[in-house]
């Protein structure tokens, strides 16, 4: 049976509306509304601990509309969640408080493991039936962190060749969750703390390297990333890369959903980017406004995950937390 469903996401970066109708039973999630602004929530909060101000105050007008939206839409259920900017931040009780009382429910301030799994469930749950090959890394980028998560997609299972040529046989899906970490890179972070040249100084994106590098040294350590087949890539940073790799003169969000981007086009966007002035970046059709200062980072993030651990291409999804929200949402109404 089919329901409508909100989700609303709160990062470093962006805050973000999905209104969709899930039916559970046929696996499918049909977009209603599907909305994004810049609000940059963890303004400054790599180096004071606390929510600016500012950030909070252009974080509540855009959630204000969001739950006008919601009432209008007729959703049965609706799910907020934080995520990195507000797990480290001091003041993140009032942050709580005041979304309560302009949506209606408390945010949830996930842990980086269950924001990890949701935008797992998000992005991999369509792919189950797919081509492409298990398990599947999802690399989430964010503002403030980025989450992996490695593991085989709902409803998939993974193959053994079988004992004579009679045929294909699956073994059951590995027991348990996916195994799921979050470091502290992302795109806010690392603009903020290393990226501060217009464009940025050779030292300066060697310093976000060794940073970058030293956090998948970490991934590393806690999961076998080498065992995934595919690469999965969230978020706005992979979108936007995406986007100017394949040349689009607008951002164009289905032409962009379930895109194969190269490693060397990701390679070579990156350093592009890092060599661009504010300006320059500006200037691209596909750009977000609100992500031209941050986007060198992003890229720089996904150019060393691909290269650190040997993958060709990523498949770059629009499905991410929102979608992995939504299905939980419809999981617990079903």
């Amino acid at each position: 049976m089919t329901c409508r469903v909100a989700a609303v996401d709160c990062g470093t970066n962006s805050l973000r509306l999905l209104v969709a109708d899930v039916d559970p039973g046929r696996a499918e999630l049909t977009d209603v509304i599907r909305r994004m602004e810049i609000v940059r929530l963890g303004q400054g909060v790599d180096q004071t601990g606390w929510l600016a101000p500012e950030a909070l105050a252009r974080t509540m007008v855009v959630l204000r509309d969001y739950a006008d939206v919601i009432v209008g839409s007729g959703a049965q259920a609706v799910r907020m969640v934080a995520t990195s900017a507000t797990r480290d931040a001091d003041n993140a009780a009032e942050f709580v408080r005041m979304v309560k009382e302009v949506l209606g429910v408390a945010p949830e301030i996930l842990t980086g493991d269950e924001e990890a799994v949701l935008s797992f469930t998000g992005a991999a749950t369509e792919l189950a039936a797919g081509p492409d090959r298990g398990p599947f890394l999802v690399a989430d980028i964010g503002g403030g962190s980025t989450e992996f998560v490695l593991g085989w997609p709902r409803g998939d299972d993974p193959p053994r060749t079988p004992p004579d040529p009679g045929g294909a046989v699956r073994l059951p899906r590995p027991p348990g969750p996916p195994s799921a970490i979050s470091v502290d890179i992302g795109c806010v972070r690392m603009t903020e703390r290393r990226l501060h040249g217009d464009p940025p100084a050779d030292q300066e994106v060697a310093a976000a390297v060794a940073d970058i590098d030293a956090a998948l040294d970490v991934v590393a350590a806690a999961m076998p990333v080498r065992e995934a087949r595919t690469l999965i890539g969230l978020a706005g940073s992979v979108t936007t890369v995406a986007a100017i790799a394949m040349g689009l003169p607008a951002y164009d969000a289905a032409r962009i959903h379930h895109a194969r981007v190269s490693a060397a086009d990701v390679h070579a966007v990156s350093r592009s980017l890092l060599a661009q002035t504010r300006a320059e970046r500006a200037a691209i059709g596909v750009m977000h406004p609100g992500r031209v200062d941050v986007i060198g980072g992003g890229a720089l993030i996904l150019d060393r995950l691909m290269q650190r651990f040997g993958f060709g291409e990523v498949l770059v999804s629009e499905h991410d937390i929102l979608d992995g929200m939504a299905w939980s949402l419809a999981g617990a109404r079903s």
